[in-house]
């Protein structure tokens, strides 16, 4: 199997549209499987997630698109403002409005589609799911070529978290996409340095990721430290203007939001209100804390192959290993940072790493086949479908057949039934 073939054949896009065409069809909201919609006549083999209810933040992210429906845009610093005077009363932490960009875009689809404020929350994180899974597979054709882009593809495609996220109207799946976006971004400026495409393209990638989530610093931190370590491992070349970008960036996202929360103050008492009630709140308390390897053990229990697969290709880089060091940093950098946030810990927060993990699972598996000789190519196919059924597999087990909604430990111990409600 050529690793770095450049130029797709036939059964190359095929393939690629059938798993793309899976991908769409897993992430189509529930909503769309209701008797009169579209596609009602696929609910009997839809995994339809077992969790039906509103959930608290779910609730609140409909308030804020009412509100922005009811008022326009020029009523957002109204709408930041109640949140202060609403929050200052409440014992632990509510989210805030400054998840804007998740936010302006539910509205503009409401507005357009004319879907109630609920159902376009649900509707634009299940686009923004299927936009990950194209990104992914524009992101890897580009690293290593269409083999590697179809087999990433089908392990995307069916990853346990992604289709959660995609099934929920909740922000991390639709922040994904911009933290991902703006790591192939990132690449791209240092294989081709001071092009202005791809620089305006990374510069728009930022400011829209701290548009869609205010507390983003740790897709940052992750990209400095791509930046810093490209000295010894020479992923590309880092110009001046690359390094102004990922400053210049999140600055100006930091700026509109600041002029949407109606001026500096308002934005810092909001963001410290939000932050400091966080650890006053009971549910935060019982489920947002642990040790440093909580992440890991969250991700053996819903992608155990998976991970195992990573962490073998982990313990074989050498700097030839261009694009596996690329996603390795990005996914330990912004570990080290997240593993430490009190009572901040959630695997909704690690959607980001299902790309870079499943991109190195398979680096894992093409190497485990090059000590075959003859039928590598259909070894390693039938090792990637045969993983890609696991991981459907657990996605029933923990969100259809358990009415799964937060992804803390505990629920995910009770999906599996390691824990046993009596």
């Amino acid at each position: 199997m050529p690793a770095t073939e450049a130029y797709p054949r036939k059964i190359d896009i095929v393939l690629l549209a059938i798993i793309f065409a899976l991908g769409i069809f897993l992430r189509i909201t529930p909503q769309a499987f209701s008797p009169g919609a579209p596609f009602h006549f696929l609910a009997t083999i839809h995994p339809q997630p077992a969790w039906n209810k509103i959930g608290f933040d779910e609730g609140l992210y409909r308030e804020y698109v009412n509100a922005l429906s009811e008022g326009g845009l020029s009523s957002y610093p109204d709408i930041v403002q109640g949140y202060i005077d609403v929050q200052a009363k409440l014992p632990g932490s509510i989210l805030p409005p400054l998840r804007f960009l998740y936010i302006f875009t539910a509205y503009v689809w409401h507005s357009i589609f004319a879907s109630e404020a609920l159902e376009a929350l649900y509707q634009v994180a299940s686009f923004f799911s299927i936009l990950t899974l194209a990104l992914a597979i524009a992101f890897v054709w580009r690293l290593r070529g269409p083999i590697w882009a179809i087999a990433v593809a089908a392990l995307m495609a069916v990853a346990p978290t992604q289709l959660h996220m995609s099934q929920h109207a909740l922000v991390d799946g639709f922040f994904t996409f911009w933290a991902l976006l703006a790591l192939w971004l990132l690449w791209e400026n240092l294989q081709a340095p001071r092009n202005w495409r791809w620089l305006v393209g990374y510069i728009i990638a930022l400011g829209l990721l701290v548009l869609t989530k205010e507390n983003s610093f740790f897709v940052w931190v992750a990209l400095i430290a791509l930046l810093v370590t490209n000295r010894w491992l020479q992923f590309g070349t880092v110009t001046r203007e690359l390094v102004i970008a990922t400053v210049l960036g999140p600055l100006l996202g930091a700026v509109v939001l600041i002029f949407l929360a109606g001026g500096i103050d308002v934005f810092v008492q909001s963001y410290q209100l939000s932050v400091g009630k966080n650890f006053q709140l009971h549910y935060a308390i019982l489920t947002g804390d642990g040790p440093w390897y909580r992440y890991l053990v969250d991700l053996l229990l819903v992608s155990p192959i998976i991970l195992i697969l990573a962490f073998g290709t982990v313990f074989r880089l050498n700097r030839a290993m261009k694009p596996e060091l690329f996603m390795s940093i990005f996914i330990a950098a912004s570990y080290l940072v997240m593993c430490n946030v009190k009572y901040g810990m959630n695997l909704r927060y690690a959607n980001m790493w299902d790309l870079p993990l499943r991109f190195l699972a398979f680096s894992q598996i093409v190497a485990i086949a090059s000590f075959v000789i003859q039928s590598r190519a259909a070894i390693i196919a039938a090792v990637v479908v045969l993983l890609a059924a696991t991981e459907l597999h657990q996605y029933i087990v923990l969100a259809v057949r358990y009415p799964l909604y937060e992804l803390i430990t505990h629920d995910l111990l009770q999906a599996l039934h390691i824990l046993k409600t009596p």
